[in-house]
């Protein structure tokens, strides 16, 4: 079963599944999960999953941010934590599929073993998915699969639900449908706009989405090689 959570609790929660221990192995060499993450915001799950890691809540570490924006706030998190970051602005790249080439050839290079999609504001195509399939997580600010695509906050406000919440999920070719690993439910309160509702939401993707890539590894740990490497 779920947490149990206080309803009365703004920020009560539900999620599923339960945390589970994480894999002895690892993917690459026997070493700890290479993990990359991309961002174009302020890069706060970012930032939550370097924590977690280092809490050895998650059986790897953050090696590198890929943002596509040159002033963005996940790159001045980047800087203070100490992880190298890259960029890659996607008005420097001829098509969606382009720009995916050059992430692909970043993460190989860097021997990543699962990439984070952590407010990447671009829609990535065939090219990334197929190269990393099965390792590539998405979170995102509903229920899915109701509210999918751009501003999934505003869209549940502009339907009048009572409970909206995140859900993290590996990424596939159609927009917000892949597999979910985790989830976890936010009520709307009385009097909700965007700001406030979006901030109750962010919390939660902060607790989900390391659990989210401990259960990714899970999936993979007694798998093929990494099919981002080659």
């Amino acid at each position: 079963m779920p947490d149990s959570a206080d309803v009365s609790d703004p920020d009560a929660s539900l999620q599923w599944p339960l945390p589970q221990p994480a894999p002895a192995g690892a993917l690459s060499g026997g070493g700890p999960l290479r993990l990359a993450v991309m961002a174009s915001g302020e890069g706060s799950n970012f930032e939550a999953l370097v924590d977690a890691c280092a809490r050895g809540l998650v059986p790897g570490r953050v090696e590198l941010l890929a943002v596509n924006r040159e002033r963005c706030g996940a790159k001045e998190r980047a800087g203070r934590l100490g992880i190298p970051c890259h960029l890659l602005d996607h008005r420097r790249h001829a098509s969606r599929e382009a720009l995916d080439h050059a992430l692909i050839s970043l993460f190989r290079e860097n021997r990543i073993d699962l990439v984070v999609m952590a407010g990447w504001m671009r829609i990535v195509t065939p090219v990334l998915i197929e190269a990393f399939a099965d390792r590539l997580v998405n979170i995102h600010p509903s229920l899915l699969p109701s509210f999918r695509g751009a501003d999934g906050v505003g869209q549940a406000l502009d339907a009048g639900v009572t409970l909206s919440g995140c859900t993290a999920h590996l990424v596939t070719a159609e927009v917000d449908a892949g597999p979910i690993l985790v989830q976890a439910a936010v009520p709307v309160l009385p009097g909700d706009d965007r700001e406030r509702l979006h901030a109750r939401i962010q919390r939660q993707e902060h607790r989900i989405l390391p659990l989210a890539v401990g259960l990714a590894a899970q999936r993979l740990a007694g798998g093929a090689p990494p099919q981002g490497q080659g």
